[in-house]
């Protein structure tokens, strides 16, 4: 299966900009603006990095029932999930190790102090109005984490004028339903958004019986809450705030009946004031918990609880028209509690950082530059530089070039099993060539990477079990292409990812590729709407990978299919239907770990207007 879907991948993409395109509306507004690349807002046009924007409206049009779907139609975004619904899910951004992406909800940062995952699987998307993948290194401005990227969630915000409540309903395959319910609203100078969302299914089993398990269902039930706020006062400050629970039952497979309890909960405050005409100062302070409690049957096994403090303040100085100077500091406090005596159970990382964004004519520039006071690694200075050149008014060039780095987790360093004390931190070098047109029809992007990664830290088993050690290195190449237009009265989005992760180590296994990253990316989204009905596609398809360092056990490529409609009752009112994996592929992301295969939901949807 994966070798036919790349050169029908590329013979598509090669040939959509010579189509007789009959319309001429560009796939992303060019004033829509992002802040993810350069932690200030900017137009998405002018930014140098790689940047992929996913709107509430996108969300709705595919129908995606997680976060994870949502991230897997992102250019250089490969998924490895255990199991089905609500399992774990380790998500691979340009080659690069699970960990090595940054992950933020509202500016907070997120993710486990033990292990350096986020639990995706568990976000509520009915929740979320929208999200940003930056794809490169942003160590320089964030610090550690953000060696493959940065991806941040924003939840939804109310509007500042009227109240607007929304709802969801919907119901398929394997038991399963999901709901949400809000309102939104505001008065000009304050808004507010208060939602739930919930989800349930009887699942399917998470590990396949071919390899000794019990052939049961292993379902899940997640709820989340959400309350947001904010209000401008007539001298210009603005605060504002949010909340957001998640709490999650999962059941797994583990050779006993075994299951899961999960909370994450996410705290943050803001604080926005200009002092001086060209200077606005900006202050935010967040918490993320993230808790799991396991049990054998009903026996209580083991609880992890990590908790993340982060403190920021950023300064935005306008030196001159297009030209900016952003000065900030961080500081994040991890700490880790539960059944498990780690060696160490907390530390302070301080960080400082100057940014400059400049423009001159046809020339854009980002310079960026970082330091870290880590409590039990020591400094670390990265930095970066991004040009982009607009070659005429439709074409434009990048190219950039990033350092970052990558402290060890908890589990790696400190585990009394598994840690190894002689870790040292990751870090890597990051080379960029862009090349993007916006012509009438639309917009399609090039982008080749490289990215060399030091002290690579990987697992291999030491005799008593798995122990983190560094490799020499590690060396990731790729291209990314992405084509979106309107075509034939159709709305099209491509995307297509070569990349060549390898394991550069003078070490045993020098030469194999990574562990679960596929080699080869394809999506592509097709939607067309028909008065009040919408029709849709999603083609998503992998190449081949291996499950472990080694390489000696290769999971197939595989390709999904996924078609869609909706009817709109109303502009505010719409049932819609999905049938995902159409043709019931059979495929494994992590071997021994069953993915869910035809499926059909229904459901309905109100956001008032």
């Amino acid at each position: 299966m994966r070798k036919p879907f790349l050169p029908a991948a590329c013979a598509l993409l090669g040939a959509v900009p010579f189509c007789p395109l009959q319309a001429a509306e560009p796939a992303l507004a060019l004033g829509e603006q992002v802040v993810t690349a350069t932690r200030t807002s900017v137009p998405v046009a002018a930014a140098i990095a790689a940047t992929t924007v996913i709107t509430r409206e996108e969300i709705e049009r595919t129908q995606a029932a997680s976060v994870p779907d949502l991230l897997a139609r992102v250019p250089g975004i490969n998924i490895a999930r255990n199991g089905g619904a609500g399992k774990n899910v380790s998500l691979y951004l340009r080659g690069t190790n699970a960990s090595h992406v940054l992950v933020l909800i509202d500016g907070v940062r997120v993710g486990s102090a033990t292990s350096g995952d986020v639990p995706f699987q568990h976000l509520p998307v009915e929740l979320i109005e929208r999200i940003e993948v930056v794809r490169g290194p942003r160590a320089s401005l964030y610090g550690s984490e953000a060696i493959g990227g940065v991806i941040q969630i924003f939840t939804r915000r109310g509007e500042k004028e009227g109240v607007r409540p929304f709802f969801s309903a919907g119901y398929g395959t394997h038991d399963s339903t999901r709901g949400s319910a809000g309102v939104s609203g505001g008065n000009g100078a304050s808004w507010y958004n208060l939602g739930v969302s919930g989800q349930s299914t009887e699942g399917i089993s998470a590990r396949s019986p071919s390899a000794g398990y019990e052939a049961d269902d292993d379902g899940y039930h997640g709820q989340s809450a959400l309350a947001s706020g904010g209000h401008r006062f007539a001298n210009g400050l603005e605060l504002s705030g949010t909340l957001l629970r998640i709490d999650g039952d999962n059941q797994y497979d583990s050779g006993y009946e075994a299951n899961a309890d999960s909370r994450q909960n996410v705290y943050g405050a803001r604080a926005s004031y200009a002092p001086l005409e060209g200077w606005t100062t900006r202050l935010q302070a967040g918490r993320s918990e993230d808790k799991l409690d396991t049990f054998e049957g009903s026996a209580f096994d083991t609880r992890i609880d990590t908790r993340r403090d982060s403190l920021a303040w950023l300064n935005e100085i306008a030196l001159a028209d297009d030209h900016l100077l952003l000065l900030g500091a961080d500081y994040l406090h991890d700490e880790v509690n539960g059944t498990t005596a780690f060696s160490e159970d907390s530390r302070d990382n301080h960080g400082v950082f100057v940014q400059f964004l400049g423009g001159h004519e046809r020339h854009d520039w980002q310079l960026s530059l970082r330091r870290d006071w880590n409590e039990h690694f020591g400094d670390h200075t990265t930095g970066g530089a991004g040009w982009g050149y607009a070659l005429m008014d439709t074409l434009r060039l990048t190219a950039s070039y990033g350092t970052a780095f990558k402290a060890p987790t908890f589990n790696q360093f400190y585990h009394p099993r598994n840690g190894n004390p002689l870790l040292e931190a990751e870090q890597s070098r990051s080379y960029e060539l862009g090349l993007e047109g916006r012509p009438g029809w639309g917009r399609w992007s090039l982008n080749l990477f490289h990215n060399d990664v030091d002290d690579l830290i990987a697992y291999f088993n030491a005799g008593d079990g798995l122990r983190a050690y560094n490799l020499d290195r590690a060396s990731i190449r790729g291209l990314e292409l992405v084509v979106d237009s309107r075509w034939l009265g159709w709305d099209w989005r491509a995307n297509a990812t070569l990349q060549d992760p390898r394991n550069e180590s003078d070490r045993s296994g020098q030469g194999d590729l990574l562990p679960r990253r596929a080699e080869q990316l394809f999506n592509l989204d097709v939607d067309r709407r028909f008065g009040r009905i919408g029709v849709g596609a999603s083609l998503h398809a992998e190449g081949r990978r291996w499950d472990n360092a080694g390489n000696t056990v290769e999971l197939p490529g595989y390709a999904t299919l996924d078609v869609r409609a909706a009817y709109w009752i109303s502009e505010a009112l719409r049932v819609q239907a999905l049938v995902a994996n159409l043709f019931d592929a059979d495929y494994e992301t992590a071997a021994t770990y069953e993915q869910p295969g035809q499926a059909l939901y229904l459901s309905v949807h109100y956001q008032a207007l």
